[in-house]
């Protein structure tokens, strides 16, 4: 790849990417190859879409099964007043389509589910999980890590975020950490306990920066310790994570399909919408 395969617009939109000695036109390049799957479009996958689009990944998945709700629009950014009402994945396609025409919106107005997950996520070089419930979350997890396909967590709760990443690199999982999602009805949502508007821009952001990295394959990725995010102490802390042998997705004795898991029930979330 070289800078002439790039054209005189391309040149111009990407320049502050392509002066970059660790980007360059054959990271830029890799960028308008790529295709990412964004899970969710709600609080954390609004900045995810912005930053993915505008830095100018080819294509752009994005899955939710959700409508724009007017209380949505203190922190979903990609959605506006006279969004309400629609398929959420419209609004972020249009938002997307206004803001960079070299990204290819593919919308998916669907919840992921063990039916349809490995399917839609084989059609991806990335995923960025941006979802709001732990059924999902688990799903992503355990389809991208037995197909090989690199994939960035984020979750938010109040003033606090998490952000992990998992680059298909042999390290631990999410279930390495978090092995069972809790009870049913344990964590609540956002719509419960609340969220600080501006915290899913934060996380998000963190986790585009993830995303784009391992596109280009520059810098050292969140995989193997977890960032927690204090937007109230304004503090970041790492916490180290190992690779669980035992582990029924990645371990030693993994299993070989989703089929072989058992999920949360619906309803059991954590915010990150």
């Amino acid at each position: 790849m070289t800078g002439l395969s790039l054209d005189a617009t391309q040149l111009d939109r990407y320049s502050r990417h392509i002066i970059m000695d660790e980007i360059g036109p054959e990271g830029q390049r890799a960028l308008l190859d790529s295709s990412v799957l964004v899970v969710g479009a709600g609080g954390l996958g609004s900045p995810i879409i912005q930053y993915l689009a505008a830095a100018g990944v080819g294509t752009l998945g994005i899955v939710d099964d959700d409508v724009v709700e007017r209380s949505n629009l203190q922190r979903q950014i990609v959605h506006g007043d006279a969004d309400v009402g629609e398929p959420k994945v419209e609004s972020a396609a249009r938002y997307v389509e206004r803001l960079n025409p070299d990204a290819e919106v593919e919308t998916h107005e669907l919840r992921l589910e063990p039916g349809n997950a490995e399917e839609l996520i084989r059609e991806y070089d990335l995923v960025v999980d941006g979802s709001d419930n732990f059924r999902t979350r688990y799903l992503v997890n355990d389809v991208c890590t037995l197909s090989g396909t690199p994939f960035s967590h984020g979750a938010i709760y109040k003033f606090e975020g998490q952000v992990i990443s998992f680059p298909a690199d042999g390290g631990p999982c999410y279930r390495c950490l978090f092995p069972e999602a809790p009870p049913a009805g344990t964590v609540p949502d956002c719509a419960t306990t609340g969220v600080l508007g501006v915290l899913p821009g934060t996380v998000g952001c963190i986790q585009a920066t993830e995303a784009v990295k391992m596109i280009v394959g520059v810098g050292e990725t969140l995989s193997g310790r977890m960032l927690a995010y204090d937007a109230m102490d304004m503090t970041f802390e790492e916490l180290e994570i190992r690779k669980n042998p035992d582990c029924p997705v990645c371990g030693d004795g993994a299993i070989g399909s989703i089929e072989e898991v058992s999920y949360a029930e619906e309803g059991c979330r954590v915010s990150a919408d």
